[in-house]
């Protein structure tokens, strides 16, 4: 399985993103030397399709897949790509409050901790439907990486679109999430732009 490696700051940078977008409260004190200079409308759209990648841990062939997919559902494309990441199973994780970043949802999901309607689902890009309940399977409530966990996202704003029972690690989706409710820096049509040319 590929995995991206890049040092999380160092990428942030480069790409004009603040780290607490992926869950970090760290602050970078060096600027990009790159900052100034004018960008071809190409390097504009490459950079949002390089941010959505980044920020939802996706590589390049899975989220080509994610882009075809939703051309062809019915709506605007950008706006249901932006969907369909926000509804995979590790980002969900991650919005409940479950994980510090999108990386340890990724974990928590790979090592069998979440349950989906009460069944274990492991893989990270599991695409989640309204009325689905997730939850911390009960062997590992009790591990103290979880009580570590809501020391730091208790004060975190959990989405409208989802039902969080922080205390029991438990979660119900209510309805799938409009554009407007994902608070994601990404302008989607430029992805669209480069994806139909």
């Amino acid at each position: 399985m590929a995995v991206n490696r890049v040092p999380v700051l160092k990428r942030c940078r480069a790409l004009g993103l603040e780290p607490m977008y992926l869950g970090y409260d760290k602050k970078s004190k060096r600027t990009n030397a790159r900052a100034g200079k004018k960008v071809s409308e190409y390097g504009l759209q490459l950079r949002e399709k390089q941010k959505a990648k980044f920020i939802y841990g996706v590589l390049e062939k899975p989220f080509r897949n994610y882009y075809e997919k939703a051309d062809r559902m019915k709506g605007m494309t950008g706006e249901n790509l932006m969907v369909m990441l926000e509804s995979r199973l590790d980002s969900v994780v991650f919005r409940m409050g479950f994980a510090r970043t999108r990386r340890e949802a990724r974990q928590i999901v790979g090592h069998k901790h979440v349950l989906v309607n009460g069944k274990c689902v492991q893989i990270p890009s599991y695409l989640i439907k309204a009325g689905d309940v997730i939850e911390i399977r009960e062997k590992s409530k009790s591990m103290q990486r979880y009580k570590d966990i809501l020391e730091v996202t208790a004060h975190r704003l959990v989405p409208e679109w989802m039902d969080v029972d922080i205390e029991n690690f438990k979660g119900t989706i209510k309805a799938l999430p409009t554009r407007e409710q994902i608070d994601v820096p990404v302008n989607e049509m430029l992805i669209v732009e480069l994806y139909s040319k």
